[in-house]
């Protein structure tokens, strides 16, 4: 399944006794299964399984396990992918806001009471090496692999409620997208992304308008 090393690592690492693994359910192939629940990792990209889980969930419980990095270290090789050359420490680190730029291709899904989602915050490296044809990025630097040093911390999202905390405390009444932007790592578009995601499980509610910008607060049954 052209499987790549930190999915094959997570998997095993969620793996218990007993499990199968990449078993056929209702036409699609599923990473692991423990008993009656369905785990499924995805390193990227939930755009490509979106209409999978949403198949999967109108008859059996389902797990998401999306990695996100607290600490990442970039390994680079040489052209001919057989020697490290160097090695060094991001400066970057991971924050669970960055589940929302995935999210945002199934926001309402949590509140399928059969599936949940579950981040595992990690170490990994980034193995890079070196492409003279793709100067245009990185300068020619492109992205082999990722490998999994060790899982850190778990977070499970078993229905919309749990993202109650994910909006910054320092955001108090009425905000605008702008205004979270400035509370979180990402930028602008992740916001926005972050926005509606919230909006659509019901997290946070429309208020009216600053200016042009939407204003939003909290909603007040959670």
């Amino acid at each position: 399944w052209n499987e790549g090393p930190l999915h094959a690592a997570l998997k095993a690492w969620y793996a218990h006794p007993g499990d199968a693994f990449e078993v056929s359910v209702d036409g699609f192939i599923i990473d692991v299964v423990q008993g009656d629940l369905l785990v499924e990792i995805q390193t990227q990209g939930f755009a490509k399984i979106k209409r999978k889980l949403r198949t999967l969930v109108k008859s059996h419980p389902v797990r998401l396990i999306y990695p996100i990095a607290r600490e990442k270290w970039i390994v680079k090789l040489d052209e001919n992918k057989q020697h490290e050359i160097s090695r060094r420490k991001s400066p970057k680190r991971g924050s669970i806001v960055q589940l929302f730029d995935e999210l945002v291709s199934f926001p309402r899904l949590l509140a399928e009471h059969n599936f949940s989602l579950e981040v595992a915050f990690i170490h990994e490296e980034e193995v890079r090496y070196h492409d003279p044809s793709r100067r245009w990025r990185r300068h020619g630097w492109v992205t082999h692999a990722r490998r999994l040093l060790k899982v850190v911390e778990q977070r499970r999202f078993e229905k919309p409620a749990d993202f109650y905390d994910t909006v910054p405390a320092s955001l108090q009444g009425s905000f605008t997208t702008a205004d979270l932007a400035a509370a979180i790592p990402g930028g602008p578009r992740l916001a926005r992304r972050m926005a509606y995601c919230l909006r659509e499980m019901g997290v946070i509610d429309p208020v009216g308008k600053r200016g042009n910008a939407n204003l939003y607060t909290r909603a007040a049954e959670f």
